[in-house]
């Protein structure tokens, strides 16, 4: 099975988490017309004030989606990883309201605004996956609002690297709390509001003390436990049940 095959099949299997869907409904998602193309890191997917010809579907690499002050600076809103649509709402908004960017060389497939709009018309139980989709998407954005918000740097990092070892469980890329640190550490610093230097000092710190062990962008988190626990992660809001794992796996 292709790159393209896979991640469709792994897209349905996600939105069959989302609703109860028929095997027309299956069939429909599988049968989207799209275009791939593959797009360098740090390319645009789309720019605020743009008006979308249709949604992205990650199938490999990573994006980020951020808005940029006045001032020039940056702030990272999530990260996007195989198997999501990064702007599905695009079908439905005429002007896009942030920027999608490529964070690593990413392969998409392209689908027009008006076949996802046709496809939601015609399978309404595909329009509630889509739905709980971007409701998902809104979970996450609430707690990097407090990541950057109220909590500490310390324990807004632990909570992001908790964060990052579910989804790409979940996803299937990674083992169990190991995985490759997706962002480098001046993106982690847009994401949390904090500088490079004082990410570098607060992964230091969170090795030093055993919660995490780091090779260059290798982490592993031999202490789970510990680390959600400084950063009041609680994975609720991933609604992992809804996304790739069932209730007891997301336990």
């Amino acid at each position: 099975m292709n790159t393209l095959h896979f991640v469709l099949n792994q897209m349905v299997r996600k939105f069959e988490r989302r609703a109860h869907l028929s095997e027309q409904d299956k069939q429909a998602l599988l049968d989207l017309p799209h275009q791939t193309r593959w797009i360098e890191a740090g390319r645009y997917l789309g720019r605020e004030g743009d008006s979308p010809v249709g949604a992205s579907l990650i199938l490999s690499g990573l994006a980020i989606r951020h808005k940029v002050t006045i001032d020039g600076v940056r702030q990272i809103l999530s990260v996007h990883i195989p198997g999501d649509f990064v702007d599905l709402e695009s079908s439905l908004l005429k002007l896009a309201d942030h920027n999608v960017q490529a964070l690593t060389r990413c392969e998409l497939a392209i689908i027009p605004r008006d076949a996802i709009i046709q496809l939601v018309d015609e399978h309404p139980r595909v329009g509630r996956a889509m739905w709980i989709d971007t409701l998902i998407d809104g979970s996450v954005f609430r707690e990097w609002i407090v990541n950057v918000g109220r909590r500490s740097a310390r324990s807004a990092m632990a909570h992001l690297l908790c964060e990052f070892a579910r989804r790409l469980e979940a996803a299937g890329l990674a083992e169990e709390y190991a995985y490759e640190l997706p962002m480098s550490q001046e993106q982690l610093a847009d994401a949390l509001g904090i500088t490079p230097v004082h990410v570098n000092r607060t992964l230091r710190e969170l090795d030093r003390e055993g919660l995490i062990n780091r090779e260059k962008r290798l982490i592993q988190i031999p202490d789970w436990e510990n680390l959600r626990r400084i950063g009041g992660f609680n994975e609720l809001y991933l609604h992992l049940d809804q996304a790739g794992l069932t209730p007891a796996e997301a336990a």
